[in-house]
């Protein structure tokens, strides 16, 4: 049995060296035309390329999402651009159209077809539907329970993909109208403006009935699966996937370290991991995360303790306070990120090293003049770390 991957989103080219570097066995990411996530920074055919060359020398691929919903017009230059996918070395592209998956089996045929979460498959007679395609690989619907995917993995002799992090979605994916309806920024090409979010007054037919104080929301928690990693690993799913795209470096470094140190231990114990394990996996994903998380489907329909009624649910975190650019003898230079002061404690976290803790003793300005505070952003200071540190390392608070 293969081991499992570990699909990790990016928004940009920094952001895919990032997901690779900490850990990432595949990155998905979205060019720049038949792509959705409209607002995320999305790749041209030279980043792409960038991409998979990067992704190539440290044992990882590229998954590019082609993903529109099309209209007619939107068919122009899509053969060449599939073709030019391929030429560059890209692995798979997600798609959520039928008919964009067989033109890519016709003119790109080295190109693995991997069917988007937005067919929303459930059930393994959806998967039987789509057997005249021929797909490589099918990403399941975030509404799945687990065992919806244990048994569409033991029925069917195809790749899966589910979700075990990130946004959720309060309508089925892909179903949503809700944006196009309201803003005509349509979800299923690119537009979504996650009008479900927004905060609303509530009306019993003509009479509002709800508090101009207390608003109300559609919002879900996002999803985290740490405890159902085991799981899935036992179904044979053939990749867990993270969700972000528009999400920053910090927490794409943090979310896909976690995971791949919690998928490194499962097949290294080859058993369950213990309570304690899972609380510390899922203390880790909370040094990043800025909305509260559930289980999502996983355990069946979810109740309201999975919903943000009221509220967004989307803070912002100041945790990652700087980035390592360099280290000599006497100082680590950090490009300011957050405030961060003499006297914090801060830890160290990267691709090579795992949550080593320091005291700030003193900080160097630019000017090489002692400060109490660093508080000014991409300010670059000095500041002595008593143990080696590599360039791109990243710096957050620690709490106990």
């Amino acid at each position: 049995m293969e081991k499992i991957e570990l699909l990790a989103p990016a928004g940009d080219l920094e952001k895919a060296k990032t997901a690779i570097l900490y850990g990432a066995d595949a990155v998905y990411l979205g060019g720049k035309k038949f792509s959705l996530r409209s607002r995320a920074s999305n790749f041209d055919i030279e980043d792409i390329k960038a991409a998979c060359d990067f992704a190539k020398k440290h044992n990882s691929s590229i998954h590019v999402t082609v993903n529109i919903i099309p209209h007619e017009s939107d068919f122009e230059g899509l053969k060449e651009y599939l073709k030019a996918l391929e030429e560059i070395g890209v692995k798979a592209i997600i798609v959520a159209s039928p008919s964009i998956a067989v033109l890519a089996k016709e003119v790109a045929s080295k190109l693995e077809v991997h069917l988007s979460t937005q067919l929303s498959i459930t059930n393994a007679k959806s998967v039987d539907y789509f057997n005249d395609i021929n797909p490589d690989r099918v990403v399941l619907a975030r509404e799945c329970t687990i065992d919806n995917i244990k048994h569409i993995t033991k029925h069917l002799n195809i790749k899966t993909e589910a979700f075990i992090h990130g946004g959720m979605c309060v309508n089925y994916s892909g179903r949503c109208t809700l944006s196009n309806a309201m803003t005509l920024r349509d979800a299923n090409r690119g537009g979504c403006a996650q009008s479900c979010r927004w905060k609303y007054h509530l009306y019993d037919a003509d009479v509002k009935i709800s508090d101009d104080d207390i608003l109300f929301s559609m919002s879900s928690k996002d999803l985290m699966a740490v405890d159902k990693i085991y799981d899935m690993i036992e179904a044979n799913v053939s990749s867990l996937k993270i969700e972000g795209r528009m999400k920053s470096n910090y927490y794409i470094a943090t979310v896909v370290k976690t995971y791949r140190k919690l998928i490194d231990e499962i097949y290294e114990t080859k058993s369950r991991p213990s309570d304690d394990r899972i609380k510390y996996y899922e203390k880790e994903i909370s040094k990043a995360e800025n909305r509260l998380t559930s289980s999502g489907f996983y355990n069946g329909i979810p109740t309201a303790s999975g919903h943000l009624y009221g509220i967004n649910g989307a803070g912002v975190t100041h945790d990652f306070v700087g980035l390592v650019l360099d280290q000599n003898n006497d100082y680590t230079f950090i490009q300011t990120r957050n405030v961060y002061s003499v006297n914090d404690e801060l830890e160290v976290f990267g691709p090579n090293i795992d949550n080593k803790r320091f005291i700030v003793k003193s900080i160097l300005d630019e000017a090489d003049e002692n400060v109490k505070i660093a508080n000014r952003p991409m300010s670059i200071m000095k500041v002595h770390i008593p143990f080696k540190v590599n360039k791109g390392d990243m710096i957050r608070r620690f709490y106990p």
